[in-house]
């Protein structure tokens, strides 16, 4: 390539040589406030010639050496990035094996190399987050919010660090934060949803759980948040109740029936507020309707308190001979009309029914020592301490209690939600021996 030009070159050079022997004329120049000078035309042609191929150079050297900088800068990142790299790996290895010191030493070496590593700043959070050292966990989860505002996994965790150190009016702020940006972010709901349930505030909470509601993709799961709302509606409604605000609950009570005819909370807690305005007669009706649709025991403990309440157990105790007569075989009417009996000190007609029932079928504790009390008082002490022997060898509770049937936890009090898996309508009073833990 070389010799190509110098030949060129010499061939450029043979032609103005021919044009100078034919061109011997002056050119006078006038440089712009200046002098004026007279040159050849051949020795213009030849300095124009000289100057645009000085120009020429200078544009060629001052490109080249912006690539030899350019160049350089780009090997150096490249270094730069697989040091990265190589640390962050090793970081990472370190952390899959519980070795945090090595991993954060590790991390701490990129951030040297770049201050501004996002991923080694979270994961350095990560490490003290675990550690319980929220401050610092903080400080690394913030300096990755300020690199980059809108990168959800560092407003993730900050939120989680403000939960954990109970700064839940915090939390809630930086959820909001992640929904502006992401108005579907479903991890930021439930968290949000999390929050406010623990704050009781059930009247936001039932417009959250309808967002989550509509955003949920299959069928099994929409069914379940459509559940959690049904309860969420129910604690709302328990909430209205409790600070008297009666229409509130009655209306959300009513609703959460249509919705689910089965909801059992819903009935006992529409009971509530029709005993609240005092209208007693109307609420021992409804509570008799509500166990002639649903055959449900608590419905007809909660009736049979009422009934005792009020002073018409005779009422109740024809309540439960119709109930019996339309399911002669269930065993459980007859042990609690016979433990009404037992109440009201009507021994004879309690030992009768009690007596009546084929323990074969139906065997609890209580049935046994309620016949040994009735031998008590019969003055029958042998038949008595026989009874109450069967009742101290059958390894159950002596006490009836009320049992969780998602998750086998027992109480001895109702309630609507189970306080251990936290799912409503799941409480059954475990009469016939059947909850399994």
């Amino acid at each position: 390539m070389g010799k190509i030009a110098i030949l060129i070159f010499l061939v450029f050079l043979a032609i103005l040589g021919f044009f100078a022997v034919e061109n011997k004329d002056i050119v006078s120049i006038k440089v712009p406030f200046g002098s004026s000078y007279e040159i050849p035309k051949i020795a213009l042609i030849l300095l124009s010639t000289t100057v645009g191929a000085l120009a020429v150079l200078i544009i060629f050297f001052i490109r080249d050496t912006k690539r030899v900088i350019d160049n350089l800068q780009y090997q150096k990142r490249q270094k730069r990035e697989a040091r990265i790299q190589e640390f962050y790996s090793r970081a990472l290895n370190a952390i899959l094996g519980d070795k945090e010191e090595e991993a954060k030493d590790a991390l701490k070496e990129i951030l040297k190399e770049d201050p501004e590593h996002i991923d080694a700043l979270l994961r350095l959070g990560d490490i003290s987050l675990n550690n319980k050292d929220y401050k610092t966990a903080l400080d690394y989860y913030r300096k990755a919010k300020d690199i980059d505002p809108k990168n959800l996994q560092a407003l993730l965790s900050i939120e989680t660090v403000t939960e954990r150190m109970q700064r839940h009016d915090d939390a809630l702020k930086y959820l909001d934060e992640i929904l502006d940006i992401d108005s579907e972010n479903l991890t930021a709901l439930y968290r949000k949803r999390a929050i406010l349930e623990k704050k009781d505030m059930w009247d936001d909470l039932l417009s959250l759980q309808r967002t989550i509601i509509k955003l949920e993709h299959s069928e099994s799961d929409k069914q379940q948040e459509e559940h959690r709302l049904l309860g969420y509606k129910y604690e709302y409604a328990r909430s209205s109740l409790e600070s008297g605000e009666l229409e509130k609950a009655e209306k959300a009570f009513r609703t959460m029936i249509k919705m689910n005819d089965g909801f059992i909370p819903a009935y006992l807690g529409l009971a509530e507020v029709i005993l609240t305005r005092g209208e007693t007669e109307e609420a021992i009706n409804f509570l008799e309707k509500a166990y002639e649709q649903l055959k449900s025991i608590i419905i007809l403990v909660r009736l049979e308190d009422l009934l005792i309440n009020v002073g018409e157990p005779g009422r109740l105790i024809r309540f439960y001979r119709n109930a019996i007569a339309k399911s002669p075989q269930d065993n459980g009417l007859r042990f609690l009309l016979g433990k009404l009996y037992y109440r009201l000190e009507m021994v004879e007609d309690a030992m009768d029914l009690l007596n009546s029932i084929d323990t074969n079928v139906f065997s609890v504790p209580e049935l046994f020592s309620l016949r040994g009390e009735l031998y008590i008082k019969r003055n029958q002490i042998p038949k008595a301490l026989d009874e109450l022997k069967k009742a101290c060898g059958i390894r159950r509770p002596f006490r009836i209690q009320y049992c969780c049937s998602n998750c086998g936890f027992r109480s001895e009090d109702w309630s609507g939600r189970c306080p251990q898996c936290m799912e409503w309508n799941t409480y059954r009073l475990d009469i016939y021996g059947t909850c399994e833990a």
